[in-house]
Order: C-alpha cells, then sequence, then structure tokens
C-alpha cells in the first residue's frame, strides 16, 4: 500500500542537511567499506570517481571565466569552463553549479575558484553526473599541481590572533580573510564533486590544496569528494566547524587530511590512496598532519575533529613496492603541536610508520586530559610498521592508548581482506570493500561521547535505499509532491534550500518503510523563486531544482 505523509511549512529553518540531522551513521565495520555484497550497492566510491583522470578525455571549452564573480551566477549543465586567473566569487554573490559541467583550470594564468567570505557555491553534482575540476592539459600530459584548487573562505572561528585570518598562499586582500564568530555558518553545498591536478604553485614553495577550507560553517553541506593528484595537501581544514562525509584522496603529493587552527568539525567514511612515486620534496608526505596552531598554543577553539571510518593506503601498498631513492613518506597519523583530533574505526596499512604523537600538549590530550581519542583502530603490522612507536613519547604511553582504546597493531593486510585494494595498475579501480572474513567486519563502536549526532543502529544503512524518486508538480504553487521508492527500511530528509544554500524546510521521516511513499508539503509559504529540493537517504542524495510561482 502507498504510503502518504503532508506536512506544512511551519517556518522558516536557518540549517543544511547537515546541522539538521543527525551525522554520524554507526557501522559494525571498521574502515570505509563494508562487507562486500557482490553488488556496486555496497561501494559508495561507485559512478562518480575516476582512478584514471591522467588519461580521461574531456571536452573543448565551450566558456571562458576570466574575472571574479560578484552576482549571482549559473554555469549549466553541459558548460565546459576555461578557468582564467584566480576567480573569487565575492559580494554575497552566489555561484551554482549544475551537475555534469567541466571546469578545466589554466596552467598559464594558474587558475583557481575561490569562495570569499559570505559568498556561496551550491555545486550538486550526483552519483551519475558529478561536477569536475580538472587541467587544462591535455590527456597524457597532466600532473599534480597543473592549476590551482578550489578555496572556500566561511566566517566560523578559528584560533588564531583576532579570529581574523588571511588564507595561505594567496595574495593578502580583504577577499582572501577567513573566520568570524557563526560557527553555523553557511558557504552553500558541495556535492558529488572531483577536483583533479589541483595545488600549483603561486609562489615557491606556497601552494594551495586541492580543497581548501578556510572557517567554513556547520551549515554547509560537503560530502562526496575527490581529489585527485594535489600537489600539496589534498584536503586542509583552517578551524571552522564543517562537517564532511565520504572524501576520496587518490595519489596526492603531500598529507591527505591537514587538520589546524581549531578546525572541529566531524568526517565520516573516507579513502586514501598513495602512489609511491609522488610524495612531498619540501617536507614530508603523512596521511594525516594535524595541529593547533603553527606553533602548538593552547588556543581557543582547539584543534578538536573527530574522524571515524577512513581507510588509508599508503605508498608500501601489499608489501611489493619499494620507495624510491629521496621519498618523503612518514606516518599514517602524525598529530602535534597541541592538536586534540579524535580518530576511530578506522583502517591504516602500508605505510612506514603508524601513529606520532609529538610534543608534551600533544600527549597530554590522548592521556591526561581526555580531550582526545584514538580508539578502535587498526594499524596493520605487516608492511614495515614495525611498531607504533616513533614519537617522543615513551612505549607505555603508546602501550596505554593503544590498550585503553581498544586498538589492533597485531592485524595483517590478510586479517584485514580486502576485496581487491592491490590492483596491478594505480589507475585500475580498487574495491575497499570487506571481504566476509575480514578482522575489520565488526568491532567498530560509536559510544563515545564525542559521537554527538548519531544515527541510531537498526535502520539498516545500505548506501541504495531509494530507487527511484520524483517530484511534481514543478513549478510548484502551493503545494509540491515528492514520489519515494524504497527497497528496505530507511531514515530519509526532505530538505528545500534557497538559492543560497540556506534551508528553508526540512522534513525528516524517520524511519520511511519500504516500498512508495509520497511526502506532500506545503509550500504556499515560500516565496516565489528557485529552490533545490534535497531528498537523502544513507550516501544517497539527490537534489532537484524546484521553481516556486504564485
Amino acid at each position: 500500500m502507498k504510503k502518504i505523509y503532508t506536512f506544512a511549512l511551519t517556518g522558516l529553518l536557518s540549517g543544511s542537511i547537515a546541522a539538521q540531522t543527525a551525522f554520524w551513521t554507526t557501522t559494525a565495520y571498521k574502515g570505509a567499506f563494508p562487507v562486500t555484497d557482490n553488488t556496486a550497492t555496497t561501494d559508495w566510491t561507485n559512478g562518480w570517481t575516476n582512478f584514471d583522470p591522467e588519461n580521461t578525455v574531456y571536452g573543448t571549452p565551450n566558456a571562458t571565466v576570466s574575472a571574479d564573480i560578484t552576482s549571482n551566477t549559473t554555469w549549466d549543465t553541459g558548460t565546459i569552463v576555461l578557468l582564467q586567473n584566480k576567480i573569487y566569487v565575492k559580494n554575497n554573490a552566489v555561484l551554482t553549479i549544475e551537475p555534469g559541467v567541466i571546469i578545466r583550470g589554466d596552467k598559464a594564468t594558474q587558475g583557481s575558484l575561490l569562495i570569499a567570505r559570505g559568498a556561496k557555491i551550491v555545486a550538486q553534482g550526483t552519483a551519475n553526473n558529478p561536477i569536475v575540476f580538472t587541467s587544462s592539459e591535455s590527456a597524457g600530459n597532466r600532473v599534480e599541481g597543473d592549476w590551482g584548487g578550489v578555496v572556500i573562505l566561511g566566517g566560523a572561528r578559528n584560533n588564531q590572533p583576532g579570529g581574523i585570518a588571511n588564507i595561505e598562499g594567496i595574495v593578502v586582500s580583504s577577499d582572501s580573510e577567513y573566520g568570524g564568530t557563526n560557527d553555523e555558518d553557511s558557504s552553500g553545498i558541495f556535492s558529488y564533486v572531483r577536483i583533479e591536478f589541483p595545488g600549483i604553485a603561486f609562489q615557491p614553495n606556497k601552494e594551495i590544496n586541492g580543497l581548501t577550507l578556510g572557517s567554513v560553517g556547520s551549515k554547509t553541506n560537503i560530502d562526496h569528494i575527490q581529489v585527485s593528484f594535489s600537489g600539496d595537501d589534498s584536503y586542509e581544514f583552517f578551524g571552522g566547524t564543517v562537517d564532511a562525509k565520504y572524501l576520496v584522496v587518490f595519489r596526492g603529493l603531500d598529507d591527505d587530511f591537514d587538520t589546524d587552527f581549531g578546525y572541529s568539525g566531524r568526517v565520516q567514511f573516507g579513502l586514501i590512496i598513495r602512489d609511491a612515486d609522488l610524495s612531498d620534496a619540501a617536507g614530508d608526505s603523512n596521511g594525516f598532519e594535524s595541529d593547533n596552531d603553527a606553533t602548538g598554543t593552547a588556543n581557543l577553539p582547539r584543534t578538536k575533529a573527530v574522524f571515524s571510518n577512513i581507510t588509508s593506503i599508503g605508498p608500501l601498498r601489499n608489501g611489493t613496492v619499494t620507495l624510491p631513492i629521496g621519498e618523503k613518506f612518514e606516518r599514517a597519523f602524525y598529530i602535534r603541536r597541541n592538536s586534540a583530533i579524535s580518530i576511530f574505526n578506522s583502517i591504516a596499512a602500508s605505510w612506514e610508520k603508524g601513529i606520532y604523537l609529538k610534543d608534551a600538549g600533544t600527549v597530554d590530550n590522548f592521556t591526561t586530559n581526555d580531550s582526545a581519542v584514538f580508539a578502535n583502530n587498526i594499524i596493520a603490522s605487516d608492511i614495515d610498521i614495525t611498531t607504533v612507536v616513533d614519537a617522543n613519547a615513551t612505549p607505555a604511553i603508546y602501550n596505554t592508548i593503544f590498550a585503553s582504546g581498544n586498538n589492533d597493531s597485531t592485524s595483517t593486510v590478510a586479517n584485514v581482506a580486502w576485496v581487491n585494494a592491490f590492483p596491478a595498475s594505480l589507475s585500475t579501480t580498487p574495491d575497499y570493500r570487506l571481504q566476509p572474513s575480514s578482522g575489520a567486519a565488526s568491532g567498530a563502536s560509536f559510544t563515545d561521547s564525542k559521537f554527538v549526532g548519531v544515527i541510531p543502529s537498526g535502520i539498516n544503512q545500505n548506501e541504495q535505499e531509494i530507487t527511484n524518486i520524483s517530484l511534481y508538480p514543478n513549478p510548484v504553487i502551493d503545494e509540491v509532491n515528492i514520489n519515494i521508492n524504497l527497497n528496505q527500511l530507511s531514515k530519509v530528509t526532505v530538505t528545500i534550500c534557497d538559492i543560497t544554500g540556506k534551508a528553508v524546510m526540512n522534513v525528516s521521516k524517520y524511519p520511511m518503510n519500504m516500498g512508495n511513499t509520497t511526502v506532500k508539503i506545503n509550500t504556499s509559504g515560500l516565496p516565489a523563486g528557485i529552490y533545490f529540493t534535497i531528498i537523502a537517504s544513507g550516501s544517497v542524495q539527490k537534489t532537484i531544482k524546484t521553481v516556486v510561482v504564485k
């Protein structure tokens, strides 16, 4: 029998999906992926990622953007943009990028996209039609650092003096400022997006990252992002409170996840894949690098991000790889300078070293004041990771952290038992789901007090709960119908956002039964205009442009 639910608009909301619904998805498994079901449905990378961007043929640009964006602008589906120069979206403008748009960063002019504080980006791709930022160079001629990257600057807090700073690597101006006092700031939506070959050096040794987030607030929605071949860090969080899910790092040069200056958001489900031939000759290359600030002060807000369900594959792969002379690979987890980052339910393998807690303040955060936790993680033992003791801390301290946190440093890669973790070529799509025999198939835990906003267990979080969605009528006058077909009992949220990405209505039906359900929403209180209706369940998220008329 078809179910019908009716909802009325009772007032404007100020939140987004990430802020208004539970964030953490409980899992039994450790790492980023569950036990395989031999279909694509349990692999959240399926369809939108690309593990051979070096040789992918992209079309010829049919539009050129070479000047700052100062008013609301849309790049329509089918557009291939040549991005020239350092392009700021500013003056509170909103840049909307529709599914399937390709943006090719120009190498000669250091093409880059920077969302200034107060402006917004609404880049909502889909699993079948992602948005792609890539190099302007031809297939077979692309390398890390071909163009700039994507920088999003917000108004949330950071711990730098005065709370306002200028993002690194960029010429200092009012447009490059980030920070403020609004931890619930929104910079828009960034979903189902690939960023390939970013990280050009604007000045010697001053590259920008693949995705740079400066004081981005919690009402920004970030999910399903792949950064490939970055010439600097793949993701760097400078303060802020933004949450993120489903992040891929592929063959980056420097650090994979860099957190500093008071970043306190949450990240779940991440995949790191390193290339033995790509490391940072000017420094060192780590999976995680985390600082409270540049000198290790106790300035507040403290860097206290929480990560869970990360699968990190270092350059040594399955032990058959010999690292080149001069390589600068170091640690799966490098936590220093008074950071209080916490990491749960994750797997690291194929790194030279496991975890490095550097300096007394950082060690105190993990042992004395209980502000940081390392728990229920696996550091595989048989890929030249002979010990996790690699720091100024004593062996006894590491032993205490590992024992109290139920961590595992004895399992081998064979024990983890991925489906196809080490294909012969890095350009072949891997499969990091677990085999049924995997020792990582159970043992995860979400009971620590740092897990705030948990989707309760008992609801199957299969990534493909939604089999079909339709919305009608569109344009909408006073009421919109959303027909949702589910293949199982699922948690479903429906959010209507205005053109700036701010949620104006949020419906959460928990749980929603299997089969066809129609959600009727009274939109009579919405002003005429363009909106985005976002239907989400598990990792499936569909956005439908919705026009309200009067």
